[in-house]
């Protein structure tokens, strides 16, 4: 009797709701189409394509079919895809698609008419896109193709041609063959390095077993080296990269072993092996990097290793070399606002006021980290911009009317984020901050509550931070926070980072919810504060995340000096390591903040803490400065107090 009620209480919904059923059903459907493209069954998506004609996602349905027979397509049934959806998310998949296999054949006219009409070419088509032109003997595509020789490091197949032309028309000779080596070997990127060595002179080409023996196992092969290997280029070569490969584990080792083998390189090989020697202690906060970067006298330094050269200045307060290391780095790296900040820092330390000042003010205003300090460094607290007027009625159908919104929705709907967010994207793009703001709207409308964020991120020069930095959950964060003693600034600044108020964000390391809390984590937080009945599944519950996550919070901030620069280091990185990046002096929060070793855990406590001020320039109202925030960092001491082996 019961399931005879309950099958009639479904048909009376479905006859008095046949578009939410239509929906439904049409929404499955899709759902299987993808499933057969993915299974390469033509019959089937073929069915299902009948049935999905008219449905908002029906361009990806014929998008999956043209894809499965791609390679003989004829170019008027792409092309005709290609027109009807022109400036769609689909079509420039489809044309990417389309100019690897135009590429793959060498079809260059065709290629080269298709790739002109691309937005975002990836890499792969950008090299096509130089061997469409070196086919047409075009002597220009060499220039183009050198600057790829040392950033290029791990190429993508149609690359190689392009690449291997420099050496054959001798653009590329040995010394810069072994500066690619060295570059790939300072990436970690050694079966390419290795690969590279092929391009080198017969006389000091080393077999593939050999490279991979100083590769692994440097240090045995270096002391096994004999004792006068000066008039050998591929054993000095190999024994600095040897070196760097120490350097990677103890750079003390690396520097001993340097010094014995010394008498045996040359100037420019022991430059190189003593600055990567100095990155890689400076990367460790050891004393001795700079005097290690000193002896690299006038190496190149790559971007990374002069990134790090700055920052063993910064702790080692050698505003000098900070100074003289951004002064020489290439234009575009100096350009970066952190170097801009930097340099007017070390131009104020050196009494250059007016220059300082100059630099301050080409960043200062920027709503993101050095932004901020910038202000600061100004007298120009941070405040919030003038509000935007809401989006109006009108504002919000045009942009809902939006074909790229409506597939972003629908992908949303079927829980196809990664989708979603490509389509939400791409339809942004050309938008007027009017309509990012109608975008931002439906999106908070909608829940997709990173979207929302995204959108109201792009606006120019009309801004509604109240958008940009959301605050939803209200009635559940706050009283969390205030259970706990904390910032909600703070709170909010650090889930704003951590998911973008999703509440079933997982991260791929299998991170869960709003605060993004470890598996390890949530149950030892569970345990021990007691909670009664948890079990991982629990975690994504909004209140339950927020419990655990706030009390997380609490743990690590008082078991930091309550200080939420180190908090917030140890929420990413672990408690263990955010006391051991302290200094044996007090720091600056910011050069604490920027001396991070962890390339993720530094852009995270720069966002966290940036975030927490524009958080607290909403809730209060009032200008704020990021500096305060900050604070200075106190040293670490023999006998300091670990606290409590928080995970």
């Amino acid at each position: 009797m019961k399931f005879r009620c309950a099958i009639l209480v479904v048909l009376i919904h479905l006859f008095l709701n046949p578009a939410v059923a239509l929906a439904q059903t049409a929404d499955e459907q899709f759902l299987a189409a993808r499933d057969a493209a993915r299974a390469g069954d033509r019959a089937r998506l073929e069915r299902l394509a009948s049935a999905l004609q008219g449905y908002e996602l029906e361009p990806y349905v014929e998008y999956w079919q043209l894809l499965l027979d791609l390679k003989d397509s004829e170019p008027g049934t792409v092309g005709a895809f290609l027109a009807r959806h022109e400036n769609t998310y689909v079509a420039e998949k489809l044309r990417a698609d389309w100019l690897r296999q135009l590429g793959r054949k060498q079809q260059w006219a065709t290629f080269d008419a298709e790739y002109l009409r691309l937005v975002q070419p990836d890499q792969d088509l950008a090299c096509y896109a130089l061997q469409s032109r070196q086919a047409q003997g075009d002597a220009s595509v060499l220039d183009a193709a050198l600057p790829l020789w040392l950033t290029l490091l791990e190429p993508p197949e149609p690359c190689y041609p392009v690449l291997e032309a420099l050496i054959l028309e001798k653009r590329v000779l040995a010394d810069a063959v072994w500066a690619r080596i060295r570059r790939q070997f300072e990436a970690n990127k050694i079966s390419a390095a290795i690969y590279t060595m092929n391009y080198l002179p017969a006389s000091q080409a080393p077999d593939k077993k050999l490279a991979q023996t100083v590769a692994d196992t440097p240090l045995p092969w270096l002391v096994k080296l004999p004792s006068d290997f000066s008039a050998n280029r591929m054993q000095r070569e190999l024994a600095t990269l040897a070196i760097q490969r120490i350097a990677r584990n103890d750079p003390r080792m690396a520097a001993d072993q340097l010094e014995r083998i010394s008498p045996s390189l040359k100037i420019g090989e022991k430059s190189w092996a003593w600055s990567q020697i100095g990155w890689q202690a400076a990367q460790r906060h050891l004393p001795e990097a700079m005097e290690w970067y000193r002896q690299a006298g006038d190496a190149t330094l790559s971007d990374d290793a002069a990134a790090w050269k700055v920052r063993a200045a910064l702790r080692a307060q050698d505003w000098g070399s900070v100074r003289s290391t951004i002064e020489k780095m290439p234009p575009a790296l100096a350009a970066q606002p952190t170097w801009v900040y930097w340099l007017g820092r070390a131009y104020r330390a050196g009494g250059r006021l007016e220059e300082a000042n100059t630099l301050f003010a080409r960043i200062a205003g920027q709503p993101d980290f050095y932004g901020s300090l910038a202000n600061d460094e100004l007298g120009r607290p941070t405040t919030t911009p003038p509000k935007a007027s809401p989006a109006s009625r009108d504002e919000l159908l045009q942009v809902s009317a939006i074909p790229g919104v409506q597939r972003a929705q629908a992908f949303f709907r079927l829980n196809l984020r990664t989708e979603g967010v490509r389509e939400w994207n791409w339809a942004l793009r050309r938008m007027s901050d009017r309509e990012l703001l109608a975008a931002s709207e439906i999106a908070l409308r909608a829940g997709n509550y990173d979207r929302a964020i995204a959108a109201a991120d792009r606006t120019r020069s009309e801004h509604d931070y109240s958008l940009r930095y959301l605050a939803p959950y209200g009635d559940q964060v706050r009283p969390a926070a205030q259970n706990q003693a904390l910032d909600d600034a703070w709170v909010y600044g650090l889930m704003r980072q951590e998911s973008r108020f999703i509440t079933s964000a997982k991260s791929p390391v299998g991170a869960s919810g709003l605060m993004q809390l470890m598996p390890a984590t949530a149950k030892w937080v569970a345990n021990k504060i007691g909670l009664k009945d948890f079990h991982q599944g629990r975690v994504n519950d909004t209140e339950t995340n927020l419990l655990l996550g706030t009390t997380y919070m609490r743990l690590v901030l008082e078991s930091l000096d309550n200080h939420p620069v180190l908090a917030s280091a140890a929420y990413n990185a672990g408690p263990g390591r955010a006391r051991r990046w302290r200094a044996d002096r007090p720091l600056e929060g910011a050069v604490y903040a920027e001396t991070i070793p962890f390339n993720e855990t530094r852009d995270y406590v720069k966002k966290v803490m940036n975030n927490s001020l524009y958080y607290a320039a909403l809730f209060d109202g009032k200008p704020q400065t990021l500096k305060s925030r900050l604070g200075v960092i106190a040293p670490r001491t023999g006998g300091e107090a670990k606290g409590e082996d928080l995970p």
